[in-house]
């Protein structure tokens, strides 16, 4: 734990976490109730971060808004990771032409802008929190997959996987139980790189109506009903755009730090 950069990146994420589990416990208001005596009204001792268009105090909406976002990005980020780990072991290992071949669909995946896929998707199958985590984690699964296959091929040569074989041990054995220990902390660090994409990815999707679904206090959803009025009432958005970019220099970060921790 050398680096400054991971314990500050531990230290934002640990506190939006806190958000997303305490909730209501920690908001000074009801984020769902309105005071129609504080409509828009600017930050004040009543309201720290002040009223949105509909009366809603924006301080305890930023906090409750945690929760969503804190659920369906890193649950689509675990989804990728675990497709793209097994996915990279097995073309890393196979390499020849089944290597050959999903590697070129991998590279045709990632010509296309994931935005535009994800938008696709979504309006094909609907949208909700499950098809969100679904069609974010398969789009990353290409992503992962690909700096999971450079590391097994770095690995896949050496010494104690040609002892492996030599013992008679299966491809399976080989990939999970030998290469897969020395692999893990590129999967790792990709995994936390592809959490701060993923957060950008939900509130993206929920500014535009694709992500998260009201009523939910989401940012991103936070940011595109108040988005009108940010000439004149900047506070409606100002502070849940801080809270999503905290979160994902949060999670990059850790991501650093951790990338420095393994010396990768």
């Amino acid at each position: 734990m050398r680096s400054p950069a991971l314990w500050v990146g531990l230290a934002i994420l640990l506190f939006w976490i806190a958000c997303a589990l305490l909730g209501s416990r920690m908001t000074p208001l009801d984020p769902y109730a309105d005071d129609l005596l504080a409509t828009l009204a600017p930050p004040s001792m009543a309201h720290w971060f002040g009223t949105d268009q509909l009366w809603r105090d924006v301080l305890s909406r930023v906090i409750i808004g945690a929760r969503d976002i804190l659920i369906v990005a890193p649950l689509a980020t675990a989804l990728g990771s675990v497709l793209g780990t097994v996915l990279g072991l097995l073309i890393g290992y196979a390499r020849g032409a089944a290597d050959d071949i999903v590697s070129r669909v991998i590279e045709a995946l990632q010509a296309l802008p994931l935005v535009i896929v994800a938008l696709m998707a979504l309006a094909a199958v609907g949208t909700s929190n499950a098809t969100v985590v679904l069609v974010i984690g398969f789009v990353f699964t290409p992503l992962i997959a690909r700096t999971v296959r450079a590391a097994t091929l770095n690995e896949v040569d050496l010494d104690y996987v040609a002892a492996a074989r030599l013992r008679g041990d299966g491809a399976l054995a080989i990939m999970f139980i030998e290469i897969l220990p020395n692999v893990l902390p590129v999967a790792l660090v990709e995994m936390t790189v592809r959490l701060g994409y993923a957060i950008f990815f939900v509130a993206s999707l929920s500014f535009i109506g694709f992500g998260i679904q009201p009523p939910s206090a989401d940012w991103g959803i936070a940011i595109a009903e108040n988005y009108s009025l940010i000439g004149s009432y900047w506070w409606t958005v100002l502070f849940d755009a801080a809270a999503t970019a905290s979160l994902i220099i949060g999670v990059n970060l850790v991501a650093d730090g951790l990338q420095g921790l393994f010396e990768l």
